[in-house]
């Protein structure tokens, strides 16, 4: 039995590029954010990955690491295209559960879905369907487990095209051909602690009473850590928060829609702290509105994973682009769901420390100065080319002004 299923795109920017460009598959191609031999590879095919090209390198390291290696300047309106359409072919199999980042996603599977056998035809099934839907070039690997980590950490270990399943009687030998660093959450300043406690080996790890991971990791996530190594869905070992959200009643002289708008950003600033106080992110965005007249009006959008206010703002802009124009509202509110705790959020494929550190060090100034000491002013027009950047998946409509 198994409760998780986890998709992970192979090479995705660059299979993109071979899925475009037919002239281009099976030759080594490396996607760059510009073409300068100063700058770095942000993808690269497995013909390129096979000489040691990877996400990273330097392009004049990656020119001399594979002769003939070919350089492609990226176009990320496609890359947004394309995953919309994945996701669509997703969806036609399976609900997806959460996008985790452009080339991931997640589905919670549900009664006889969670049958071992169906789960694997189910996963073959979403293989052919991106291949006959959205593209020939397009693999993925796909992992099935007991719990959304270990279906992450399936989904890794085949590529490409893999299709990996962890079931509770496979563990925890599975496991034990693995690094410590396989696992989302073990980073190099998480793998250094470890060390520091003589835990060098996938078995030593194992070996840790749950008494002890939460002395190394310094609190409850050591526990719950204990407990997704051993199969366990942590969801059913606690209650597990579904929403974050806030609500408002318009004082009259906020009843416009700018004024409206200006009271759902602020109550966007105090849903994305507490997220953030209560280690949690979020993949959903629900607004509400009330109006004099007594209508109402919901709607919402799905992202990746983030915490981080800025990208939340964002968000909240999306949807108010499309208001109705029903009448004076009178009553707004934000509610953030979707919601994953921080040990089983996975990072992306961009760096998405800089928002998050920026949304942690301005929730340190309001705290020392006041809940609303620093906070975002109003989102203003496009300053720069859309980008696929952060925790942020623009739709298709946003690249339409680009120049």
């Amino acid at each position: 039995m198994v409760r998780w299923l986890f998709l992970d795109l192979n090479s995705y920017f660059a299979s993109v590029e071979q899925e475009l460009h037919p002239e281009l598959r099976g030759k080594p191609i490396a996607v760059v954010p510009l073409m300068a031999d100063t700058t770095f590879c942000i993808a690269a095919s497995y013909e390129a990955k096979a000489f040691g090209v990877k996400t990273g390198t330097r392009v004049d390291e990656a020119k001399r690491m594979c002769p003939g290696l070919l350089c492609i300047q990226a176009r990320h309106d496609h890359y947004v295209e394309y995953h919309h359409k994945i996701v669509d072919a997703v969806e036609s199999c399976v609900p997806v559960h959460a996008v985790i980042s452009i080339d991931e996603m997640v589905s919670k599977l549900t009664g006889s879905q969670q049958n071992t056998d169906k789960a694997r035809s189910l996963a073959l099934s979403i293989k052919a369907t991106i291949r006959e839907k959205v593209g020939s070039t397009l693999r993925c690997s796909i992992g099935l487990a007991t719990n959304r980590f270990l279906a992450k950490v399936a989904s890794d270990m085949q590529k490409p095209d893999g299709l990996t399943v962890i079931e509770q009687k496979d563990l925890p030998d599975i496991l034990l051909t693995l690094q410590t660093r396989d696992f989302p959450g073990i980073g190099p300043r998480m793998e250094k602690r470890l060390q520091e406690h003589e835990i060098f080996t996938v078995k030593q790890l194992l070996d840790c009473s749950e008494t002890t991971m939460r002395k190394i990791w310094g609190g409850v996530v050591g526990e719950r850590f204990w407990h997704l190594l051993r199969g366990e869905d942590v969801e059913g070992l606690e209650t597990h928060r579904r929403t974050v959200g806030h609500s408002h009643v318009l004082p009259p002289a906020e009843r416009t829609n700018e004024g409206a708008f200006g009271v759902a950003q602020k109550l966007v600033h105090k849903a994305a702290s507490r997220l953030r106080r209560m280690d949690y992110w979020c993949s959903s965005l629900a607004l509400y509105m009330k109006f004099m007249n007594r209508a109402k009006w919901e709607t919402h959008v799905n992202f990746v994973e983030c915490q981080d206010t800025l990208t939340l703002l964002e968000a909240l802009q999306r949807l108010w682009n499309g208001i109705p124009k029903t009448g004076k509202p009178l009553a707004v509110g934000v509610t953030l769901y979707n919601l994953v705790p921080d040990h089983l959020h996975n990072f992306g494929i961009f760096d998405e420390e800089k928002r998050t550190g920026l949304a942690q060090a301005m929730d340190k100034l309001n705290a020392k100065y006041g809940k609303m000491a620093v906070h975002f002013g109003g989102v203003s027009g496009r300053a720069a080319p859309t980008r696929i950047a952060f925790t942020s998946i623009p739709e298709m409509e946003d690249f339409e002004f680009d120049e």
